[in-house]
């Protein structure tokens, strides 16, 4: 299929890749993977060293097949995950793979490469990539991020890239349909962010929809946020986190850089250099509960940060039908086991649903509606499946508003639908 536009939906956890046809349809692009065939693509990059010197070079393989290899391989290797959350930050500027130099900007243009890979006449399609309102991070350089994803878009082939907000990709996808104008609210839920956009939707000219942004609001508030506070609570203190050292005589508290690392779990895989390492065996060795940053060690040393984010991450979707669940851990010679209530857990996150009720509230202030206003919210994303954020909703719009969509395709296949309209629109004029 040659498509007549395309939407890709770069995603912190999972990546989407919508293909429009010059009729409106649209279809989500499939990936023949190992474990079988996803439309939903991890956003993830294993490389590994190949062959022997001087013919070495450096291999990969993106999507779910890198985290089946990462979990499996015993040899050198680096997985790399969420590296959308990084874009906004000049902290991660470039990183050494075997010796070769990869700035942020190289490592996102080889996974977008691979999965527009076979895409045909990808340089003269007309192509929209979601963006969130708000990037992640605690102080987010706008212009930077979108700098370098423009970057990364060019070098994979995509030079004519424009850009959209990933809940008006949502909204068009939602909206696409409609007989009649509405005032919609899109709250879009990604693994980094929490977006929000008030629309205002009405049935245009030539079939074209026609969609007057009312406001847009963020916040770098999403479902790594959830998982860290579960972590942060359940799983560091097993850890380390808490414990003391002997240093001169005095006890002192285990630095709390090293499980500040969790707040977004990926960073453990950057947390292996031979500096921290070293650092970490100074401490066990003065530790007054070693046994327990030795697992912390092992944890950083075997990549185990995948496998810690499957057994949180179990548990969390676990809360959202029932009033308690097991985290159960058992990797390398680390079994941990902790029984979490959902009011445990709607405690740890109270602060955090706080925030994504303020960012809602700015977006209707914005708009200058009130609640009442909004004939229909949709929403999208993991996060929204949450029982205290699907409250959250309900109590300010009431459940017969509130429309879920399809977590993985309604952003990128919008987004598509989108970058036809804007196509069209452009031949018009």
């Amino acid at each position: 299929m040659t498509p007549a536009a395309i939407g890709i939906d770069f995603g912190t956890t999972n990546s989407v890749v919508a293909l429009a046809g010059a009729d409106g349809s649209v279809v989500t692009r499939s990936f023949a993977t190992k474990q079988g065939a996803v439309d939903a693509y991890r956003s993830a990059l294993m490389f590994w060293r190949e062959g022997r010197p001087p013919a070495t070079r450096i291999a990969h393989v993106s999507g779910p097949d890198a985290l089946d290899m990462a979990l499996g391989m015993t040899t050198e290797h680096r997985f790399l995950q969420s590296l959308k959350t990084h874009l906004s930050s000049r902290a991660f500027q470039e990183t050494r793979l075997f010796g070769k130099l990869f700035r942020l900007e190289d490592l996102i243009a080889v996974f977008l490469a691979d999965i527009v890979a076979g895409v045909d006449a990808l340089a003269a399609t007309p192509l929209v990539s979601g963006r969130p309102v708000v990037f992640a991070g605690e102080r987010p350089d706008e212009d930077l991020a979108l700098g370098r994803l423009r970057t990364s878009y060019a070098e994979a082939g995509m030079s004519q890239v424009d850009f959209a907000y990933e809940p008006l990709g949502a909204a068009y996808w939602y909206a696409r349909d409609l007989k009649r104008p509405q005032t919609m609210l899109v709250a879009d839920f990604g693994g980094g962010t929490s977006d929000f956009s008030v629309m205002r939707f009405a049935p245009g000219e030539a079939g074209r929809l026609e969609a007057t942004p009312l406001s847009h609001a963020g916040v770098g508030v999403a479902g790594d946020t959830f998982d860290y506070r579960i972590i942060e609570h359940a799983i560091s203190p097993r850890l380390g986190k808490g414990t003391q050292y002997r240093s001169f005589g005095k006890l002192l508290p285990i630095p709390a850089h090293y499980h500040a690392a969790f707040a977004q779990w990926h960073r453990l895989s950057l947390m292996k250099s031979r500096e921290t390492m070293a650092e970490l065996k100074a401490l066990i060795r003065d530790a007054v509960e070693p046994d327990r940053l030795e697992d912390l060690l092992t944890v950083i040393e075997y990549d185990l940060g995948y496998e810690l984010y499957r057994a949180v991450s179990a548990a969390k979707i676990a809360l959202s039908g029932a009033d308690e669940a097991v985290l159960r851990f058992e990797q390398t010679g680390i079994s941990i086991e902790r029984r979490i209530s959902r009011a445990d857990f709607e405690s740890w996150i109270a602060q955090d649903v706080a925030a994504i009720e303020a960012a809602l509230d700015r977006a209707l202030a914005e708009a200058g509606v009130g609640a009442d206003a909004i004939e229909a919210v949709f929403m999208t994303g993991g996060t929204s499946h949450v029982p205290a954020v699907r409250a959250l909703f309900d109590r300010r719009f009431g459940a017969g508003r509130i429309h879920v969509g399809d977590a993985f395709r309604s952003v990128a296949s919008g987004l598509a639908l989108l970058a036809l309209d804007r196509a069209r629109a452009s031949v018009a004029a």
